[in-house]
């Protein structure tokens, strides 16, 4: 594993450090917020903003993990704030689906997520899709650590009765 350590010179980092984070994380960020914006453009302006965000703001990180996880709760946070305070889409175009990385076969789920309210999809996509815990998925978003499992439960819940209502008849 390979550590980072940023030197910053009038609060810019360097071009590199900057290009390889774009490359390695803007696909999950973008998916992070697409989940909780379903829209394409507030996703992707999301996504810009959260590398500006990190470009000027951003901590000395301890690994590449404690990077990860500070942008994905930047990117969230500018997410929910999207939501709350501007104007948005309402739907995401499911011809856009398969351009976000989801497969035909994967579409109708993810769909249903979609339609979940945005507190559970955010922590599923995390759990489910991202790969973390409970526990690292609290600390990313702040969110008590035995919420964050509440919410996994209810979500998977509302997911199923989802899916039936959709007619899947495996789970």
């Amino acid at each position: 594993m390979i550590v980072i350590s940023f030197a910053k010179t009038n609060r810019e980092m360097d071009a590199r450090f900057i290009e390889l984070a774009v490359e390695k994380y803007s696909n999950m960020l973008f998916r992070i917020c697409i989940t909780i914006l379903q829209s394409r453009e507030d996703a992707e302006d999301a996504v810009q903003d959260t590398f500006i965000k990190y470009m000027t703001e951003a901590p000395e990180f301890k690994s590449n993990e404690h990077e990860k996880a500070w942008l994905i709760r930047v990117a969230t946070n500018i997410s929910k704030n999207l939501n709350r305070f501007k104007l948005r889409h309402n739907s995401l175009c499911l011809d856009e689906i398969e351009e976000i990385g989801i497969s035909d076969e994967d579409s109708g789920v993810f769909e249903a997520i979609m339609s979940l309210p945005a507190k559970y999809k955010i922590v599923m996509d995390l759990h489910y899709i991202e790969g973390y815990t409970a526990s690292e998925i609290a600390e990313i978003t702040g969110v008590n650590a035995d919420a964050v499992r509440k919410r996994l439960q209810t979500g998977r819940e509302k997911l199923k009765k989802e899916l039936e209502r959709r007619g899947f008849d495996e789970l």
